[in-house]
């Protein structure tokens, strides 16, 4: 009985179908416009696919690439003739005749699926099938069936024959999360459809009937049948000829996976961490969130940054970074082996022409999206900090050269004793042997000449995140910091030392979306942080200490080099940073647990590993 109820009641409805439909749109338009109604209610249960984000390095080559689903959406007059009438013959011989649904077809249906409990066969065509993937669960029932056959009727009407046969071919879904015929041809065969055989695009066309039977990395002598099927009914229609089946039968497929692209995650990962970061700053979304006050607001307010990056997701995105990628192989490579374990580093390298970061090492035995040590490892800075939060800043407003003496005495500011290395007290000295060696009591003293606050305005420009109110002390002239800075602020830091103006260094110069419309441009525009006094002062300071200072271990690579070095109590931090005529880098060197490092100093490896970075 319940067979033939669903029979009689299939049968009943068809002919009523236009007539319901009709019926709906006069009553959708007793309370408000039918067409609105039902266009918003498309677009509410439509949800955007997240499109492939490609990265770009600086010779434009593509060196990573991110997705959950892989598409290469295609216009429909870059899908041949060929590639169209396999779907049209296979799925929908009437498509253009129809307006949305064959009531023949669905006549058919019925009856074969009033022999089961089930719906078995679907009688849809291609726009029912269109709606079906973008705006309705797939689920087998009546209720259901008769609301595609709505929504398919009205999307004939907003759209064009030839727009949906196109979003239908970029929809479909190819097995191993590739949708779309165009990305079918990339990810199966590393070439684009236009390039296919018919052969290949038959085989290719064999598998969205049925995705986990025709899988062909799983299934491919089923797919190669269907493909065979496929050219038979083409042959059948008229569109090639038997013979022309036959060679298209015979040609062999071999398949070419495409590999996931991502060369350096170390570099990439921080790209994406810097993309968030400018669409933030693109929607008022960054400032929002420095100034959320509760949990709660902040919590709102990421959800939506989330919503507004998922935006631009969905449309494709193109990213152009500054990335050196054989500098980054390289580099990575030597530092790999430079690093005995249980040693960690973090580097960075900032192109002083451009203000690019061009490589990032992220450590040893780095994980995509795991811990990345050049741009999350807040350490304690050491003397590394001295040239930045004391040096130039006494230079900068006391006017200094490398020969004005200094006190290196011992000094005491209440409770407040530091001492030099070793214990020793100097006396006065000039400011060149003060800085090269690196006097404790000089920087300690040098920073209550400038004065705690002016010190501390001076770091202003570079934005570091993890300088706090309490940091406002003598303790912060040797790096005594409640939190620290990353080898990314330090190197940032630094890089105003190439000529006294400040760019925040970054790793992407331009975003696009994969129909070319510009998302964001690189901002050049500098601020001046130090005179031309200043930076030549500190630029010889910074070379001193290179060739008969603490740095001698890093190579003098002329007509510049220079570096500052930096180590924190108990040598559990070892820094590097200063720059050569081409780059800017920083380099920490320690262990993720804090341990002590000191063979690692005496064995020089931060100048060593300051050195691979410079290269």
């Amino acid at each position: 009985m319940k067979q033939w109820f669903g029979f009689l009641l299939a049968l009943i409805g068809i002919p009523l179908i236009y007539v319901l439909q009709q019926g709906i749109v006069s009553e959708w338009k007793a309370a408000t416009d039918y067409q609105e109604v039902l266009n918003q209610s498309i677009r509410l249960e439509s949800t955007p696919p997240d499109m492939p984000v490609l990265m770009k390095d600086g010779a434009n080559q593509i060196f990573s690439e991110r997705y959950v689903e892989w598409r290469s959406p295609l216009t429909l007059s870059e899908i041949s003739n060929f590639t169209q009438q396999l779907f049209l013959q296979s799925e929908d011989r009437g498509f253009f005749k129809h307006r949305g649904y064959d009531i023949a077809a669905i006549a058919r249906a019925v009856a074969v699926n009033s022999e089961s409990d089930d719906i078995q066969q679907g009688a849809s065509t291609i726009t029912q099938q269109l709606v079906r993937m973008k705006f309705l669960s797939t689920e087998k029932t009546y209720e259901r069936k008769f609301k595609e056959i709505l929504y398919s009727a009205e999307l004939e009407k907003q759209l064009t024959k030839d727009e949906i046969l196109e979003m239908y071919l970029n929809e479909m879904y190819f097995a191993n999360r590739v949708y779309g015929i165009g990305g079918a041809a990339t990810y199966y065969f590393s070439r684009p459809l236009s390039e296919l055989a018919p052969a290949e695009i038959a085989f290719l066309a064999a598998i969205p009937n049925n995705p986990s039977i025709y899988n062909p990395l799983q299934n491919f002598e089923r797919t190669k049948a269907r493909q065979i099927l496929l050219l038979d009914v083409l042959a059948k229609n008229g569109v090639i000829s038997q013979e022309e089946a036959e060679q298209y039968k015979q040609y062999p497929i071999e398949l070419q996976v495409k590999e996931r692209i991502d060369r350096t995650p170390m570099y990439s990962d921080y790209v994406m961490t810097e993309f968030e970061k400018i669409i933030a700053q693109k929607h008022g979304l960054a400032q929002a969130l420095n100034n959320a006050q509760t949990t709660e607001k902040r919590h709102r307010l990421q959800a939506e940054l989330q919503q507004v990056i998922h935006h631009y997701l969905a449309e494709g995105v193109i990213i152009h970074t500054a990335l050196d990628q054989q500098k980054q192989i390289q580099t990575e490579q030597q530092l790999n082996a430079t690093l005995a374990d249980p040693l960690q580093a973090g580097g960075v390298v900032i192109d002083n022409a451009t203000r690019e970061i061009v490589t990032l090492y992220a450590g040893k035995h780095f994980e995509p999206t795991g811990f990345n040590r050049a741009t999350q490892a807040v350490r304690q800075p050491g003397s590394a900090i001295k040239p930045l939060l004391v040096y130039a800043p006494l230079i900068e407003n006391f006017g200094y050269n490398v020969a004005t003496p200094i006190s290196s005495h011992d000094i005491c500011i209440g409770n407040y004793c530091p001492g030099n290395i070793g214990g020793h007290s100097y006396g006065m000295t000039p400011l060149v042997d003060a800085f090269k060696f690196s006097h404790n009591t000089a920087a300690v003293r040098a920073l209550r000449t400038v004065g705690i606050d002016t010190a501390f305005n001076h770091l202003q420009p570079f934005q570091f995140k993890h300088v706090v109110e309490s940091d406002h002390n003598y303790t912060a002239a040797l790096g005594g910091f409640l939190n620290g800075f990353t080898p990314l602020e330090i190197a940032n830091g630094f890089s105003s030392f190439i000529d006294g103006h400040y760019v925040e260094p970054s790793t992407i110069r331009l975003i696009k979306t994969t129909n070319g419309d510009v998302i964001y441009r690189k901002n050049t525009t500098s601020n001046r942080v130090w005179n031309d006094h200043t930076v030549q002062v500190m630029r010889t300071l910074l070379q001193e200490t290179v060739l008969t200072g603490t740095a001698t271990g890093v190579v003098h690579r002329p007509p510049y080099t220079g570096a500052k070095t930096g180590t924190t109590d108990l040598y559990k931090d070892l820094w590097v940073a200063g720059l050569s005529s081409k780059y800017t880098a920083s380099v920490w060197i320690g262990t993720d647990n804090s341990q002590s490092v000191q063979w690692a100093r005496d064995a020089n490896v931060p100048a060593r590993a300051f050195n691979i970075l410079l290269q």
